[in-house]
């Protein structure tokens, strides 16, 4: 990892105004990302973002086209002041501190206005036609298929049944089996798909001036409109009530437009898959986070995102063996 004077050094470099001695710079814990964060700040009212990213890891290289591909589009994101490709390093818009997670305690009155603009963003996104999707296709990760809604099955098996709840080996591969899993697969690869966020929940959506903004987004692809709105509905991090879940769903669609061809009954079901399946890959994701990077604190979302899992799956036939396993668990 850099230290932070050469970091500096950089930042100076590219941005005179920051060359004088009081410019500051701190690092900003971001959830699991292999990426590292800094605010460099020259006064008050001057600061920028700096990340520093792997330059080994594709879809980081991707970041800044897909900015830059979101801000041309009319969909809110930090701005790209500086790329280094060489060394990995982009100074970006600070947009502040304030994200929709550190909103949760507020009333609904205030949160729904704020979950309001951020379906506004992401169905501005879901609704880019197929041409202006394909303008950035080199620049994304392989689409959602029914690999790898699969992989994310066995990531749940593997990280949150098996390495955390300790699981059987033979207990987890007859789950892993059911020939439901792969049907549910099989069925969302069918689905038409839009560009996605991937990673849209509340940690990933800042507020500045009470407006949406996405960061995290080098997850980019196609996929399932339905995927995102459950990343955001059933997110582990916050808790919301089943009206409120009703509520945006039906903002979200009103937001969409006619840009959704599927009827509500459709996208319902889509939508209760979808959901089923982000809450696997979370569970999976917060296991191996917490064991094996050894970034603890993400085991504290177990048990909500297991809780909405078990009443996700009630509604969801030849699933019985895996609710049974998951209601036995503590």
């Amino acid at each position: 990892m850099m230290k932070t004077d050469l970091l500096l050094r950089q930042t100076r470099m590219h941005f005179p105004r920051f060359d004088a001695d009081e410019v500051d710079i701190a690092p900003i814990e971001k959830g699991g990302s292999d990426r590292r964060f800094y605010r460099v700040r020259c006064s008050a009212e001057q600061s920028v973002i700096l990340v520093k990213y792997n330059l080994e890891r594709e879809e980081n290289r991707h970041y800044v086209e897909i900015a830059r591909f979101l801000e041309r589009h009319g969909i809110r994101a930090p701005k790209i002041y500086f790329h280094d490709p060489q060394e990995g390093l982009i100074w970006i818009e600070d947009l502040g501190e304030k994200d929709l997670f550190s909103q949760r305690e507020e009333s609904w009155l205030v949160r729904c206005l704020l979950y309001e603009s951020a379906l506004d963003q992401i169905a501005k996104l879901h609704g880019l036609d197929e041409k202006t999707a394909e303008s950035i296709a080199a620049s994304l990760p392989a689409e959602f298929n029914a690999a790898l809604y699969i992989w994310e099955q066995q990531y749940f098996f593997e990280n949150c049944l098996g390495r955390y709840f300790q699981i059987e080996q033979s207990t987890l591969k007859r789950l892993a089996a059911l020939p439901v899993l792969r049907e549910i697969a099989d069925q969302l690869d069918a689905a038409p798909r839009v560009l996605v966020h991937r990673d849209f929940q509340s940690q990933n959506i800042i507020i500045r001036n009470g407006q949406a903004h996405l960061i995290d987004f080098q997850g980019m692809r196609p996929g399932l409109a339905q995927y995102d709105l459950a990343s955001l509905l059933y997110d582990p991090y916050v808790k919301l009530t089943p009206n409120e879940r009703s509520e945006l769903t039906e903002y979200y669609r009103g937001a969409r437009g006619k840009n959704e061809t599927a009827t509500d009954e459709e996208s319902d079901l889509l939508l209760q898959l979808c959901a089923m399946q982000r809450l696997m890959q979370a569970l999976g994701a917060y296991g191996f986070l917490g064991l094996v990077k050894k970034h603890q604190h993400f085991l504290d979302y177990i048990p909500d995102a297991l809780l909405s899992l078990r009443g996700i799956i009630e509604g969801i036939g030849g699933l019985d063996p895996l609710r049974s396993v998951l209601a036995d668990l503590p």
